[in-house]
């Protein structure tokens, strides 16, 4: 089995880098759930919002809140600066999550289905500009299957941390 660093797990550094790497995670939460709390405000938690705040509602004459239609240049913008800096996200805790004694298959999936969520989402999201409803489904889907990525991972890394002797 190997490691990046072999023999190195989290549950082994000294507590000055425990909390280091616990504030890290801390703030990476607070910003991760700010971007859920975001999508929230803008009723893209279900199909017909997520369509809507990229499609536009302006023919909807019952419509409580004016939407247009993104541009090609917002989509752009939108699927450039969110596929990297989610992909840094998990990366990063990627990298910590491999220093755990979890089980190699739980490792796996909590550092490689992100990835795959991650181009669902956004890939999805381009779909559903260029008018396919179908994909509203696949990209609420793989937005929860990604938050729960990632709030599995990091409890992950805090019982390795804090927890495991």
């Amino acid at each position: 089995m190997s490691r990046l660093i072999k023999n190195l797990f989290l549950s082994t550094l000294s507590k000055e880098i425990k909390i280091f790497l616990t504030a890290f995670l801390l703030i990476l939460s607070v910003g991760y759930f700010t971007g859920l709390a975001f999508v929230a405000q803008t009723d893209s938690t279900s199909p017909k919002g997520i369509a809507e705040n990229y499609q536009g509602n302006e023919n909807d004459p019952n419509a409580t809140v004016l939407k247009f239609e993104k541009s090609s240049r917002e989509m752009l913008t939108i699927i450039h600066t969110h596929v990297l800096s989610i992909g840094f996200i998990f990366f990063l805790l990627g990298l910590l999550i491999w220093q755990t004694q979890a089980p190699i298959w739980l490792k796996a999936v909590l550092t490689i289905e992100p990835f795959v969520s991650i181009l669902l989402t956004f890939g999805g999201l381009l779909g559903v500009w260029l008018g396919s409803l179908f994909w509203t489904y696949v990209v609420a889907l793989s937005g929860v299957l990604m938050t729960l990525a990632y709030v599995l991972g990091v409890a992950v890394v805090c019982y390795e941390i804090w927890w495991r002797k």
